[in-house]
């Protein structure tokens, strides 16, 4: 059956794969204010789906949007994700990834499936992977308040409009075309330019990565997959239930790239918070939705080494 999918967040890392596997099987509304750089779509894609540059922050012109496209699935994933820019700017934060969701909630079709992007770091560390019932909330950051703060809107709304709502955890995603600093891209990005002594922060935590293949594919499969009842919110962790210490990341891809480099520790790049462990378990949404990772974290890996897709500033940033 043919959807029309409005995807917040589709010229970002996992809503431009999001909307590549969409569009020639469902009409699409891409949402998005650019704020992570100039659009990252081909003409020939562009004309493949509808582009709206607005912020989700203005609940005008979300509601706006919602009338003239009426949705009958929204996939939500903008969000402000760089955790040091949450943690320097908490006000922006909360505007964009708590605010906006509620605007969006509110705009929202009442008969229509909501998939909204949360993240790992709602979970207080643990040492073995978190179950989305058993594992302990506990967000030790900005970032992690401001995803659990809008799960408890998803729960709300979906239960007030009647909408068929899924709370998805996704936790840490690699591969091509990354538009923030994080970890992996920044690696990648010191030994493109040559470097052989990368500055990097801390080494020791381990951390689920999904590839950005996966993820796409977990948000598509459980957005058009109709097993969730209308008013009811479904809960599900997205990543490998793997997880890598960022020791672990760097040797892999010292195998990919076949360059011998150095590692310094950089005082600045060290987080005042940082998690030791994050694993997803996944147990839930492969039994109620059929859905598994197909890619390692070494297909990752090589595909983000292959063709990195960096944002212009970051590929600059070690010229």
């Amino acid at each position: 059956m043919r959807r029309r999918v409005l995807v917040t967040g589709g010229n970002g890392f996992v809503g431009r794969e999001v909307c590549r596997r969409l569009y020639d099987r469902h009409a699409v509304c891409i949402v998005d204010n650019l704020r992570s750089g100039p659009v990252r779509l081909s003409a020939d894609e562009l004309a493949k789906v509808e582009f709206a540059q607005i912020d989700i922050a203005d609940a005008a012109v979300v509601r706006e949007v919602m009338a003239v496209f009426k949705p009958d699935t929204i996939i939500h994933l903008a969000a402000i994700h760089y955790i040091p820019e949450c943690e320097e700017n908490p006000a922006l934060a909360v505007e964009t990834n708590v605010l906006g969701t509620v605007n969006l909630l509110c705009a929202a079709p009442p008969d229509s499936r909501f998939v909204f992007a949360s993240s790992g770091a709602v979970y207080k560390p643990d040492d073995k992977p978190h179950a989305e019932d058993d594992a302990t909330l506990g967000p030790s950051d900005v970032y992690g308040y401001t995803k659990l703060h809008g799960e408890n809107f998803v729960k709300y709304f979906a239960a007030q409009r009647g909408l068929s709502a899924v709370n998805v955890r996704l936790f840490n995603v690699v591969g091509p075309g990354e538009t923030n600093p994080h970890l992996l891209p920044e690696i990648i990005a010191q030994l493109k330019a040559g470097r052989t002594i990368l500055r990097l922060g801390n080494m020791s935590p381990k951390r689920d990565y999904i590839h950005v293949r996966d993820a796409a594919s977990g948000f598509i499969t459980v957005a058009l997959k109709d097993d969730v009842a209308a008013g009811s919110t479904l809960t599900v962790n997205l990543g490998t239930s793997l997880s890598y210490s960022v020791a672990e990341l760097v040797a892999k891809l010292r195998d990919v790239a076949m360059i011998d480099f150095s590692l310094e520790q950089e005082q600045s790049r060290l987080r005042k918070v940082d998690r030791p462990h994050l694993a997803a378990d996944i147990s839930r949404i492969g039994s109620r939705f059929g859905w598994a990772p197909q890619s390692t974290i070494d297909d990752a890996l090589a595909d983000a080494w292959r063709e990195p897709d960096l944002t212009p500033e970051l590929a600059q940033k070690y010229r």
